[in-house]
């Protein structure tokens, strides 16, 4: 059993092929996959596909890199969004110094109203982070004060202070293809040194395929990989993995469980 705990399914690059991505992931013995929000106008792409496929599952929020597109949101903007029973976290949000598409103190003030939303509705965060480390610990840090709340950094690939910090506040750090890179050693030390109960792993497909798929368009059966990675650094047998990173995943999206649901929805 295995989670693909974030990829954007909803992309174009899927379009003409998604019911065989979806039986080569099942193949693969990925049984759960959450389809990350990038953009809250395209949520309706992303519930067209939670419905058509029962493991599929779906967040909302704004990327970074289209934070330009939506100056005015809110919290209750998010909020009102996630009242479906398939939408069980709030984001993609984040910081990317990086690429810097957006202007920075946009990027912040779209991170605060989705941590509010985080706060509200008790659903999980999931943080994009990218050359931005210390303005992240500061935010995030100065929200957890006022009101706690949960979530992950997806796609981990920062530094070692910020992974301590993020553990320090409960969060859970998610392993994607790039722990398979040969660059990457240091992240790979990151990731041997986790606390098991805190990891969690992704495609973040399309994009970074693991090796050895790399080069080629990321897809959720790929996650198999970055486990295998994972399993290897930890000196743990797949299986085991498998099971630590899928239970960690339903510890933290709890609407995701049939209880969860219960928990969250009235229906």
């Amino acid at each position: 059993m295995l989670v693909d705990s974030h990829c954007h399914l909803d992309f174009n690059d899927f379009e003409d092929d998604i019911c065989d991505i979806v039986e080569r992931a099942k193949e693969n013995g990925v049984n759960m996959i959450l389809n990350a929000g990038n953009n809250i106008n395209e949520l309706d792409n992303q519930l067209a596909l939670s419905e058509r496929f029962p493991f599929i599952f779906a967040a909302v929020g704004v990327h970074p890199h289209n934070a330009e597109e939506y100056p005015e949101l809110t919290s209750e903007d998010l909020i009102a969004k996630t009242s479906h029973k398939k939408v069980i976290g709030i984001g993609e949000t984040g910081l990317d110094y990086y690429y810097d598409y957006a202007p920075r103190d946009l990027q912040i003030k779209l991170l605060r109203e989705h941590i509010k939303a985080a706060q509200e509705t008790g659903l999980p965060l999931i943080i994009h982070n990218r050359e931005s480390d210390d303005d992240m610990i500061d935010i995030l840090g100065e929200a957890y004060k006022q009101k706690t709340f949960t979530g992950e950094i997806h796609c981990f690939s920062s530094s070692k202070k910020l992974a301590d910090f993020a553990l320090s506040i409960g969060f859970y750090l998610s392993a994607s293809g790039m722990i398979t890179f040969n660059k990457c050693s240091e992240l790979r030390e990151i990731f041997a040194d986790l606390p098991l109960d805190r990891l969690l792993v992704e495609t973040d497909s399309p994009f970074l395929a693991p090796i050895p798929m790399r080069g080629r368009r990321n897809e959720p059966a790929f996650v198999r990989y970055t486990a295998e990675k994972l399993a290897q650094l930890r000196n743990l047998p797949l299986e085991k993995i498998a099971q630590i990173t899928s239970d960690n995943f339903c510890n933290l999206f709890r609407k995701a469980s049939d209880k969860g649901r219960r928990d969250y929805c009235n229906d």
